[in-house]
Formats: structure tokens, C-alpha cells, sequence
């Protein structure tokens, strides 16, 4: 549509596009998810079978993952989160009660953005009834955990470690590494995949054979080495110092 101009123009300028203000950053590590969103969500399914003073037992535990988005210096971005820790009803029973409980308490924290803190605190519960056994270490030796809650704790540390959530000691993995693994899995359709088992044997045996040995254990008079940081028994005998 035209416009007749009956007046003499004088002056012009020209209309400068509006800038649209940066994204505020949004750390998807810390996003809250209000509650579990319908539908269906990826899911890890483990057994864990761990002896204790009991005799051996096994539970199945179910760990749900799901995208997150966030924004890192002015950008969306997206990353994978567990959002739900579930214990199948087919287990109940009285001793697995606390079992039930422990999985609402870490699927809340995994939805309000703390779930690595939790469940590294779980594994620092002892109990009064000895060493519980549960899982190889990175060398092949046998691990021991100060109880059943524990024992958990690290299974379900290593099942989101294989995830790419966590690294090889537990700790969480920086966001930004998080974002990349996320792309990499949508671009190659292929979930990420940790290092094989063998890689940090070969490291260690390229490096001078086993790990630095930091004394001698006082039950089995074994090599100790530090775990996780605290002085542990290589010869397996399960003897720690943070334990």
C-alpha cells in the first residue's frame, strides 16, 4: 500500500532492530523437575547381589533417565538426568522396606538437582553387623562396603557411571562434558559408553603394575592403596581406614 506525502520532509532516521537480551544462565545439573513427567522414560534395570551377615541377597532396582534443558553462556542446552529410582512392589518384604524408602528419598533429590550428593552420602552409612560385600573394584578385588545401604549406594553409583552421570570415583561429571556426551548420543544414535574395564588395569600396569601402595593392612598384612581416599586393603581381606 502506497503513501502520498503532502508535507516536505525535513529529516529521517532509521529504525534499529531490537536487540533481544541474552538467555540467563540455567544449569540443567540443577534444574527442579516438579514431579515425574508422563509417558515413558528410559530406564536402567540392574541386579544387585551383595553377602553380608545374612547370607547372600539380590534386589532389582530400576533407574530412570530423561533430557533436561538448560542454558550455558547464553545457550540452550540439553542434558541427561536420572529422575526416578524405583524398587519393584515384588520384593517387598519387611527387610526391604527401608530399601523402598531409601529409592523416594533419591528419586526426590534426583529431581530437585542433588542426587550425586545423596547418594555419596549414602555410602557413608555403617551398621553394626560387619562388612558387606557387593562388586569388584577397578583392579578386580573384591569391594566391602559398611553396610547394605551402602552396598546400594555404590551399585547404583556405578550404574550411573556407565550412564556417563558420574566418573569412575563417584564424582559428577561437569556439565559441559554432560552436554557433549548428550549431543554425541543424539547425532550418532548411540548412548555413550564408558572405558572398557580392562583400560585402567592396563594403565595402572603401564604405570609400575598395580597401584602406589600407601602401607601394610594391620588385619592381613596386605598391601594397602587408597580408594576413594582413605587407605584400603588390596589383598581384599575388605580392612579400610575410613571404615
Amino acid at each position: 500500500m502506497s503513501v502520498e506525502i503532502t508535507s516536505k520532509i525535513v529529516s529521517y532516521s532509521v529504525k534499529q532492530a531490537v536487540e533481544e537480551p541474552p538467555l540467563a544462565d540455567e544449569n540443567p545439573l540443577t534444574v527442579r523437575i516438579p514431579s515425574r513427567p508422563e509417558g515413558t522414560l528410559e530406564a536402567v534395570s540392574e541386579k544387585i547381589s551383595y553377602v553380608g551377615a545374612e547370607g547372600r541377597k539380590k534386589v532389582y532396582l530400576l533407574v530412570s533417565f530423561m533430557p533436561v534443558e538448560g542454558v550455558l553462556s547464553g545457550k540452550r542446552v540439553v542434558i541427561e538426568r536420572p529422575v526416578e529410582f524405583f524398587f519393584p512392589s515384588g520384593q517387598l518384604s519387611s527387610e526391604h522396606q527401608w530399601i523402598t524408602a531409601t529409592m523416594r528419598s533419591l528419586s526426590l533429590a534426583a529431581r530437585g538437582g542433588y542426587v550425586t550428593q545423596a547418594v555419596a552420602d549414602l555410602r557413608k552409612v555403617a551398621w553394626d553387623k560387619g562388612l558387606v560385600r557387593c562388586g569388584m573394584n577397578r583392579w578386580g578385588k573384591p569391594m566391602f562396603h559398611d553396610s547394605e545401604v551402602a552396598a546400594i549406594a555404590w551399585s547404583i553409583q556405578q550404574i550411573l557411571q556407565r550412564r556417563g552421570f558420574l566418573d569412575k570415583d563417584g564424582h559428577q561429571v561437569p556439565v559441559e562434558e554432560l552436554v557433549q556426551r548428550y549431543a554425541q548420543r543424539l547425532a550418532s544414535g548411540q548412548p555413550w559408553q564408558p572405558p572398557s574395564s580392562e583400560e585402567p588395569v592396563r594403565a595402572e600396569r603401564e604405570a609400575g603394575g598395580k597401584p602406589t601402595v600407601v602401607g601394610q593392612c594391620p588385619e592381613c598384612r596386605g598391601d594397602l592403596i587408597m580408594m576413594d581416599g582413605c587407605p584400603t586393603c588390596y589383598a581384599g581381606c575388605g580392612w579400610s581406614k575410613c571404615g
